[in-house]
């Protein structure tokens, strides 16, 4: 999409939302304007937090060019009334906080011997302690300002003895966590095993650890996971984000066939198209042509990343060469 489609399409959005906002009772009933507002609200909340901030730039950007004024004033208006520029950091740290709280709500009094179908090989007690453990590990590192790898068999864990007493552990693990991460500043340089190396690293990867173990625990317990379609895109593009520094999944894509496979996400209409190969990994976020492409809702598409969805299942549409997508989804197992 061009600069120029994208200026005038926030540009026409902006001035829309504001004529709703502003036009008299007595031309548009206010409870028709609410609802179309709050519809408006809906989906742009949908938008992972890189594409607000970027519209809330956009509106910016064409108020700026309007005359000094009511108008130019109301239109300045339109970011914070949908809460485009609220703190980012802060609101992964309150998802975080939901996420766990929900997670340790489903394991609570659960057989910790029970198998976790999506990671082969563990229970549900190795998955709290691993929940746990990334906690522990993310407050230490941030806490401590590391500068180098800090590996989380040298973080004290001061785990119980009982695996029954471990969703309560997890609980203290993640608010301790999100109480060091919320004191210090977002942009503070420091190390991530990811490609973001400030403290707003932490936040964000916690945010989806909690996102992705949660589906793993709904999964084994015989529930439906539910992410938010806005939640469910930001992960797409964390992960994709992070990839390049997953060494032991790269070198898998680097040694398949040079290909690409597209990504549509049917509920909020983004998608991304991955391409591997000898050339390297690469990604960008669009349908660009591609020898396959897989349609869903951003939720199972991002489970799909991460294995935790296969795409045989009837919730995938795909169309092209199977074989690509097979050699990809082999490749990108964890």
């Amino acid at each position: 999409m061009s600069d120029a489609l994208l200026n005038a399409l926030a540009e026409a959005l902006a001035e829309v939302v504001t004529l709703i906002d502003t036009c008299d009772d007595d031309v548009l009933d206010p409870d028709t304007a609410v609802k179309w507002l709050e519809a408006t609200g809906f989906l742009l909340d949908r938008l992972p937090p890189a594409d607000r901030r970027e519209l809330a730039a956009l509106v910016r950007r064409a108020a700026d060019r309007q005359p000094d004024g009511g108008w130019r004033d109301d239109l300045l208006r339109v970011p914070d009334g949908f809460g485009l520029d609220d703190d980012q950091h802060e609101r992964y740290c309150d998802a975080v906080e939901r996420l766990v709280g929900e997670f340790v709500a489903a394991v609570r009094g659960v057989d910790p011997a029970i198998p976790v179908p999506t990671c082969p090989g563990w229970t549900v007690g190795d998955l709290v302690k691993h929940h746990g453990t990334t906690h522990r590990w993310a407050e230490h590192v941030v806490r401590t300002r590391a500068a180098e790898r800090v590996w989380a068999r040298d973080v004290p864990l001061d785990l119980p003895d009982d695996p029954s007493a471990y969703p309560d552990w997890v609980a203290r693990s993640a608010e301790a966590a999100l109480r060091t991460v919320r004191k210090v500043d977002p942009d503070l340089p420091m190390w991530s095993y990811g490609e973001d190396q400030r403290v707003a690293f932490y936040p964000r990867r916690l945010l989806f650890e909690a996102v992705i173990h949660l589906a793993d625990a709904q999964l084994a317990l015989g529930r439906e996971p539910r992410v938010a379609p806005g939640t469910a895109a930001d992960g797409i593009e964390e992960f994709l984000e992070n990839l390049p520094h997953y060494s032991w999944i790269t070198e898998r894509l680097e040694a398949l066939p040079d290909g690409s496979v597209s990504l549509v996400a049917q509920d909020t209409g983004a998608a991304w198209t991955i391409a591997f190969g000898a050339a390297g990994f690469s990604w960008t976020k669009t349908a660009s042509a591609a020898p396959v492409t897989v349609t869903s809702t951003a939720a199972d598409l991002l489970l799909l990343l991460y294995g935790r969805r296969r795409p045989t299942a009837d919730r995938f549409t795909v169309t092209g060469r199977r074989e690509v997508l097979d050699g990809w989804v082999g490749a990108m197992a964890f």
